[in-house]
């Protein structure tokens, strides 16, 4: 049975080790078992779960993710139409979904045309991990063999695969070569050097390729006007499967039509680079079966049949696919062309991998449009709180899917299929949302941040010690799984719009701006507020501070997709007055600036999120502007340098490519700025609250203390955009780390 899969990258010979997945539909496998049938899990066996993925598989996974990302950077950088491509590949992939029940009958036509035979398999049936042809083809009695090397490794160990692409990037040359002297036994034991890995499963498999009847390969692309295949691979053995034995089976999902040859390249371009960080991936072959090379005999090569006695099967898989297609909001997934890229940019997949990551079949963030349009809710629902919508992946895409989006849209279905729980009654009449009952209460919880901001705040500082007692803390793990070693946000009595009330701003300005006061910063860190108020006035800007509400952020992020809407009506309402009297509206909180930049357009009407788009900037990038229009930078404090900074990115903000102003800004004022590289800090919001999630949490953390402990040895002083991210850097190195707006503070 032949293995292929787009990008099946390195392998144990590579300079970073890691054998790779390929199967014959080039789709991911099963992840491991999420739970029980029922498909819920106790947040203590959850934890549990994660956390012997972590210790087990992790450290390998997290070092082959992060190789291909560092590969990744490198072969885009080397790409000059990186972002053209993306577009091309888009436009491409949004036509051919479009026009999908007519390309199946052009390929049906083509391939019988050439004398094939074409398959629409509607349901479950009998291709790949996902249709559990293996499991079909052995109770049938057919010897079933792997012939890419990861997915050979996984069939050996009898595991589910962990990666779009790398199906054994969870297993270090060590662990298979220990697989390899178990099963095999050899004369001299494997060392785990993966030269010696590598040789003997390639002679293995070619052995069973030589005896092969029937050989069965994926279709990385079908280009319906010729019937022809796409193969895109690093190891040769599709292609050697499908011309070998006398009988080509080619398995595809039906979203993996084209309509010609003319609108390949784009994917060839960009899939290796998006996946594994190759310019080009080894092999790209182009099949137009029945080949027309004779059928070999090995064991009598002079005897070898002729080409005309070869058969081919394109078998196309629907099982879900076209209702996919009907559903605006999942129909975005079948963009995915399997690059694996989404899996290697999220901090949460390093950690734990598509065993935890994943559903019955795919892993990852895509995976949750995946498993919820063929397997169902039950399985997205599993392993879908894993993305935290931090919006790493969507630029690392290269079909420009947002898959946050589809996460969040999925997340939304789930919640509204539940019932109410033991502890629902703790937070009923608290939270004033627009979702329905059997929510969970952790998700009402933090979806509703702004009222128990309001209230802890109204409360102050006596809020703060009861939430602090040890009974309290022990009630909000057990009932709302709110981690009891996680410090909670400290509600302040004054918030940053009682300041701002409360004072004359500069009457000398000419020119004025609305300071979006989020939650976080109007009522747990004024500091940063009150900062950005006398930084802009020092600037020359008149700063009105409205009374608005949350953004719809805390709610989106949990899935309540009504509540995260009519907030963000309401918002608009506000800023809208004060974008039509020309005032620009500053932002610090880069969660807040995504909603403006990017979310608004699910919930507003075109023109309103273009207005208010074109017209929110991020409080740095603002200042940035006015200091290269002239304003004076020696009104601000640290004009002369001040030493030097580890600083730390929001990942929303890098995603809006916003970082660059604020380093640009503090190297202009004097200081010595070294940034983060990690993908996330691992707190995200509401993510590292969670009791399920708090190791998860602290695990991705690990990399960004990694990274700044040498820094903080030599005297840094850390320096952190988000509030998440400073939540993770003081649990981590003991201290809260300012807002680089607060070290521009005059006063």
């Amino acid at each position: 049975m032949a293995s292929e899969h787009p990008a099946s990258s390195t392998n144990p010979e590579s300079a970073d080790p890691a054998v790779e997945r390929t199967d014959p539909e080039g789709e991911p496998g099963a992840a491991a078992d999420a739970g029980p049938a029922d498909g819920t899990r106790s947040r203590r066996d959850k934890a549990a779960a994660l956390r012997h993925l972590m210790a087990t598989e992790g450290e390998t996974v997290g070092e082959n993710t992060r190789g291909f990302n560092r590969g990744t950077d490198e072969a885009i950088g080397r790409l000059s139409n990186y972002e053209d491509l993306r577009k091309q590949a888009r436009v491409i992939k949004e036509d051919a979904i479009a026009e999908l029940p007519d390309l199946i009958d052009r390929v049906t036509e083509a391939v019988e045309a050439n004398g094939g035979s074409v398959y629409l398999v509607k349901s479950k049936s009998m291709t790949t991990e996902e249709l559990e042809c293996n499991a079909h083809l052995e109770k049938e009695g057919f010897d079933v063999v792997e012939t890419d090397l990861g997915e050979w490794v996984i069939q050996i160990a009898e595991e589910a695969p962990s990666h779009l692409v790398g199906p054994a990037i969870h297993k270090s040359p060590e662990e298979i070569a220990t697989l390899f002297n178990e099963r095999f036994n050899p004369d001299e034991p494997f060392s785990g050097d993966p030269d010696e890995l590598t040789q003997f499963a390639r002679d293995a498999v070619g052995e069973h390729i030589e005896g092969a009847d029937v050989g069965m390969t994926g279709a990385n692309f079908v280009l319906a006007e010729s019937g022809s295949i796409a193969l895109v691979t690093n190891e040769g053995n599709a292609r050697k499967t499908a011309v070998t034995p006398q009988t080509h089976i080619a398995v595809g999902g039906v979203e993996k039509l084209l309509p010609s040859i003319r609108e390949l390249e784009p994917f060839v371009e960009l899939i290796g680079r998006a996946g594994t960080g190759q310019d080009i991936t080894s092999y790209v072959s182009l099949l137009t079966p029945p080949t027309d090379s004779p059928v070999l005999d090995f064991d009598a090569p002079d005897e070898s049949m002729e080409a005309g006695d070869r058969e081919f099967h394109l078998v196309l898989v629907d099982n879900g696919r076209m209702a996919m297609r009907e559903d605006s909001q999942l129909r975005e997934t079948l963009y995915c062309i399997r690059c694996g890229a989404c899996n290697n940019s999220c901090a949460n997949f390093q950690s734990v991998g598509g065993h935890g990551f994943g559903g019955e079949t795919y892993t990852g963030g895509i995976a949750t449009g995946w498993e919820t349009g063929i397997e169902g809710l039950d399985s997205a629902g599993e392993f879908n709180d894993l993305c935290t919508g931090c919006t790493r992946c969507v630029n690392k895409c290269p079909v420009k899917i947002d898959i946050p989006w589809i996460n969040t849209v999925v997340r939304d279905r789930a919640n509204r299929g539940g019932e109410d729980g033991e502890f629902s009654f703790l937070v009923e009449g608290l939270t004033p949302d627009a979702e329905p009952g059997g929510l969970d209460v952790q998700k009402r919880l933090f979806g509703n941040i702004e009222t128990l901001a309001k209230l802890g705040s109204a409360a102050a500082p006596l809020s703060n010690w009861i939430t602090g007692t040890r009974p309290v803390r022990a009630v909000l793990d057990r009932a709302l799984g709110v981690d009891a070693r996680r410090e909670l946000p400290q509600w302040r009595r004054e918030t940053v719009r009682d300041w701002a009330g409360g004072r004359a701003s500069s009457a000398d300005a000419d020119r004025e701006v609305v300071l979006y006061p989020d939650v976080y910063t109007n009522y747990a860190h004024p500091e940063r507020g009150k900062a950005a108020v006398r930084t802009l006035e020092a600037l020359g800007v008149r700063v009105i501070v409205p009374d608005v509400g949350e953004s719809g952020r805390a709610p989106l992020s949990q899935g309540m997709i009504a509540t995260a809407d009519r907030a963000a009506s309401e918002v608009y309402a506000v800023l809208a007055e004060h974008v039509d009297a020309g005032r620009d509206v500053v932002v610090i909180e880069p969660s807040d600036l995504a909603m403006f930049r990017d979310d608004y357009e699910k919930f507003l009407p075109e023109r309103s999120f273009e207005r208010l788009r074109e017209n929110s900037y991020e409080i740095m990038e603002y200042v940035y502007g006015l200091l290269e229009n002239g304003a004076d930078r020696d009104a601000l404090s640290g004009a002369d340098g001040a030493g030097t900074l580890a600083y730390h990115s929001h990942c929303q903000q890098r995603t809006l490519g916003l970082e660059p102003y604020t380093t640009a800004v503090l190297s202009d004022m004097g200081y010595d700025v070294t940034t983060s590289d990690v993908e996330c800090c691992g707190m995200a919001g509401s993510f590292g609250y969670k009791s399920e999630y708090y190791e998860v949490s602290m695990d991705v953390g690990q990399q960004l203390e990694a990274q700044f402990a040498g820094e903080r040895d030599d005297g840094s002083t850390l320096v952190a955009s988000g509030t998440s991210c400073s939540d993770q850097l003081e649990a981590l190195f003991g201290e809260a780390p300012p807002h680089p707006i607060e070290l521009l503070d005059p006063v």
